[in-house]
């Protein structure tokens, strides 16, 4: 083995990755991988973002991230949208990027399987970064957009914000710099003023060039010179300044309330010099930092699972604060209304316990195995880990200098610097961080009758009584059981049958469970599962509709087995492996994941969730008071309340749609929770479980055979049960008033009767694929009258046979009956018209890139396998059956199918409207 490293040894750079500079100053980071096939992931990132604004400029940082998607050099007006969509990038989802106080990243995924697409995705880049034209009448429509995506971001959540970011932000410019900018700075966006920006900042010496993907280095690297080499430097470019947070002496001490926020919170935070990744040492910290805060926060969610919880969520957690140069290490809790001085001084006395009395070995010992399972998992898939997951490290190296040395490196160095890190050591971590200087307090709470809002005095008060506070020692009483008491006498396999198109393994089991497998080799250290059976709430009656409804709530919350939720945390500490049980309308089962060298666990997990649920009545109570306070101010969102009226309009007013209340909820009694889920789990028979991912049949077998043949099986036949709740027929529409922000959302919902066959689901799937494309051009592109949005839909075959298109987005109230016009223009032209051979193409090519990948995904398999198992199709149509589907498509299948699922005579319209003001 070579020698330890020294703490002083700077962290390598990966081998793996080529970086370079040009001349003028442009950076470059260049790594071949092959996962996905034929992809690429590419970036532009631009050290600069809203903190360089001049006065006069503010939100242009942003503004100008959108101009690059509307006029460059290589690509006038709309040219380049319509080109990544030809060749199967979706805008928004797949295309995209963002703007923060300190950086600018463009993100661009392109197909690699030809030289052209390369050359083209490479002319983006250079457009973006030296190319783009500002012309007047594209600044002009994009102001509608952006100012949209303003209005989008109006709420509670923004105004709070606005109330406290200057107080913990005080003296610095990052208080007057939120990327956004303002309704005022965006309306008086030139094409003057953003020229400015641009050629102040986005120039080669604040750039990066970032490709991760399926090709050639080498080649990438030439594209690179021969794009950018001749970038000219600026003749006298302006310092890059690096502001920062100044320190303060006394603490900062913020209260924001609201009348339509949900939620009372409080965080202190304590701010500090940021810190880099660039040694030996500085990996050695971090790695001391992680297991201290996942020590600390195993507390405090163990203590928000207890009755009378003094909080009902709490975390703490470390990272940069606003400005590069400052870090901060935070407490914060949601709390009930009222209570915030007590959830405070809870957060207080934990971390103060903690640095009293210390953590335990134990304690420290289940962290550190998660901890290193974590990075055996990362080493293990190095060779299938997608391109998308290593930008961000570089992106991160150019912006802030932390190493990138690879997980080759950093797993060996995690395994030889764990076991010298001591719970000594750890135990006094916080003292250098929670000081009395550099603190900030804020909190925050709805603004309603009857809750008290703490003042400043006393919240600082509170850290007085904490410090004078009486301490107890942390304990735990861990079982050493196994997870189950005795291994089960093993069923059998009384059957096999495969089915070759697409590598399925199907075995009968001795006590009637179906198993499915499909082993692949997509991920190294991935084994999915999904279990189900026909039934669910459906088959409850309406008087036990709210506890059959909460039933896999409560169970997840009560542990498994012997085992307490929490105690179970730490029973399964260093393994890799998970369930989770679901209960829906008209079907049940269980969801879960494991490395391979974990399988035997998943699969006792799920036997225990069959055979031994449990009921943690103190849980529950905890569960029980979070539940009470979300739902008691459900009714201040604008948001809930239009969600609750389609809910309840969509289902005919039924029972089992009713809107959440404390009325409802009271309905929840947990021991008849716990006797629904008994019922839905107590016969195997008619279970299926699937599983895909790395594992063979012959380790799979002996596993199946133990712990899923030996569970109870009664032999019933059962199916789920319409209960009611079909939508209404006609036209419906409906008006909800609410919220002080001069916004709108508007919903549309097509529904009605459908045939479920794979050939009307890829129809309908296409032609919302298509009317997304259509309404991004005409609402957002041409009209600007919206940001983002919105169409989807499909079709159900449980409780009833019909299909759902929604349509939404959001705009200015006096533009939504426009644009809802608009869509019905839209709407119409495709039904009468048909749409264009080039947009069909552009759906097709879109289909056919995201199946690529899809194809390589195990969660991608486990999905579609199990749906149309569950449907009764067959498993073999899923690959070839498709792949004509889509070579076949065309402008009359997709006019064919929105004369059929449009239909303007049976529709739903739902607008979010402020509330009337009195005159």
């Amino acid at each position: 083995t070579s020698a330890a490293p020294a703490p002083a040894d700077p962290l390598p750079a990966d081998p793996a990755v080529t970086v370079g500079t040009l001349p003028n100053g442009l950076r470059y980071y260049i790594r071949r991988n092959p996962k996905p096939e034929k992809r690429a992931e590419l970036r532009l990132v631009v050290n600069a973002g809203s903190i360089l604004e001049d006065d006069d400029q503010r939100g242009l940082a942003h503004f100008l991230e959108h101009t690059a998607f509307n006029g460059t050099k290589n690509f006038p007006k709309n040219e380049l949208v319509g080109y990544l969509q030809s060749i199967g990038v979706r805008f928004g989802a797949d295309l995209n990027a963002n703007t923060s106080f300190d950086q600018t990243v463009y993100i661009l995924p392109i197909p690699t399987d030809t030289a052209r697409i390369v050359e083209r995705g490479f002319d983006i880049l250079e457009d973006w970064a030296r190319g783009q034209r500002f012309d007047s009448a594209e600044v002009a429509n994009e102001r509608g957009i952006v100012l949209e995506e303003w209005r989008g971001g109006q709420g509670a959540g923004e105004r709070m914000l606005r109330q406290w970011l200057p107080v913990a932000l005080k003296g610095s410019r990052y208080a007057e710099r939120l990327p956004i900018g303002t309704r005022e700075s965006i309306q008086a966006a030139t094409p003057a003023k953003l020229r400015r920006f641009y050629d102040d900042w986005y120039r080669p010496d604040l750039m990066a060039v970032v490709a991760v993907g399926d090709f050639d280095p080498a080649r990438i690297e030439a594209l690179v010179r021969r794009h950018f080499g001749a970038v000219p430097r600026a003749a006298r470019p302006r310092p890059r300044p690096v502001p920062g947070v100044p320190p303060n002496a006394a603490p900062l001490v913020a209260v924001a309330t609201d009348r339509e926020t949900t939620r009372s919170t409080v965080t202190v935070l304590y701010k500090r010099p940021h810190e880099s990744t660039r040694t030996v040492a500085d990996y050695r910290r971090g790695l001391a930092q992680e297991l201290y805060l996942a020590m600390l926060n195993g507390r405090l969610a163990e203590t928000a699972q207890k009755p009378g919880a003094p909080f009902l969520g709490a975390g703490a957690g470390t990272g940069a604060f606003f400005a590069r140069t400052t870090d901060a290490f935070q407490l914060s809790a949601t709390v009930e209304d009222g209570a915030i001085p007590r959830g405070l001084e809870a957060l207080l006395v934990e971390a103060r316990r903690v640095d009293r009395f210390g953590f335990l070995p134990a304690e420290l010992e289940r962290e550190k195995q998660d901890l290193l399972r974590g990075y055996e998992q990362a080493y293990a898939e190095r060779e299938k880990t997608n391109s998308g997951a290593y930008v961000g490290e570089y992106v991160q190296h150019f912006l802030a200098g932390d190493a990138f040395p690879g997980i080759a490196y950093e797993y060996d160095l995690v395994r030889r610097l764990l076991p010298g890190i001591t719970v000594a050591e750890l135990n006094g971590l916080a003292r250098g961080w929670i000081t009395d200087s550099n603190r900030v307090i804020v909190a925050q709470a709805p603004d309603k009758p009857g809750v008290r809002v703490p003042t400043e005095a006393e919240l600082l008060g509170v850290f007085r009584r904490a410090s004078e506070a009486p301490v107890a020692a942390y304990t735990e009483t861990l079982s050493s059981q196994p997870l189950l008491a005795r291994a089960p006498a093993p069923g059998r396999v009384v059957s096999e049958r495969t089915v070759p198109e697409v590598g399925v393994t199907e075995w009968r089991l001795s006590n009637g469970a179906r198993v499915l497998l499909k082993p692949t080799d997509f991920k190294a250290d991935e084994v999915l599962m999904t279990a189900y059976s026909e039934g669910g709430t459906s088959l409850a009656p309406d008087s036990a509709y709210m506890s059959a409804a909460q039933a896999a709530q409560v169970v997840a919350l009560s542990g498994i087995g012997g085992f307490s939720r929490v105690d179970l945390g730490k029973k399964l500490s260093g393994k890799a492996a998970g369930v989770a049980p679901a209960i829906g309308e008209t079907s049940e089962g269980l969801g879960g994941r494991a490395s391979p060298k974990d399988l035997e666990t998943l699969l006792q997990l799920t036997h225990l969730h069959f055979t031994a649920p449990r009921l943690d009545t103190a849980a529950f109570q905890a569960f029980r008071a979070q539940a009470a306070q979300a739902i008691a101010n459900r009714g201040l969102v604008p948001e809930q309340l239009f969600a609750d009226t389609v809910q309840v309009t969509m289902s005919g007013g039924s029972f089992r749609a009713r809107p959440l209340t404390a009325a409802t909820f009271a309905e929840v009694d947990p021991r008849r929770a716990l006797a629904f889920y008994k019922e839905r789990f107590a016969d195997a028979s008619d279970f299926t479980f699937l599983f895909v991912g790395n594992v063979a049949p012959a380790t799979l077998r002996p596993l199946a055979e133990r712990y899923l043949a030996s569970l109870p099986a009664i032999r019933r036949k059962e199916t789920w049960k319409d209960t009611g709740g079909a939508p209404p027929k006609g036209v419906v529409e409906k008006v909800v008033r609410s919220g002080v922000e001069p916004k709108a959302t508007t919903l549309l919902l097509f529904t009605g009767p459908f045939a479920y066959t794979p050939e009307n689901r890829f129809a309908l799937n296409a032609l919302t694929e298509l009317f997304q494309i259509k309404l991004t051009e005409s609402l957002r592109e041409q009209l600007g009258g919206t940001y983002s949005p919105n169409v989807g839909g499909g079709g159900s075959r449980a409780p009833r046979a019909e299909y759902a298109i929604r349509v939404s987005y959001g705009s200015s109230p006096e533009n939504a009956d426009r644009l809802t016009r608009t869509v019905f223009a839209l709407i119409d032209t495709l039904k009468t018209r048909g749409p264009s051979a080039a947009d069909v193409a552009k759906v097709r090519e879109q289909l056919v890139r995201s199946r690529e990948v899809q194809l390589t995904q195990n969660a991608y398999w486990l999905g579609n396998l199990a749906g149309r198992d569950q449907a009764g199709e067959p498993l073999a149509g899923l690959l070839a059956p498709y792949d004509a589907m889509v070579r076949a498509l065309s402008p009359a299948l997709v006019q064919q199918a929105a004369r059929r699922y449009f239909d303007t005579k049976n529709y739903a319209r739902f607008t979010l409207l402020p509330e009337a003001r009195a005159p």
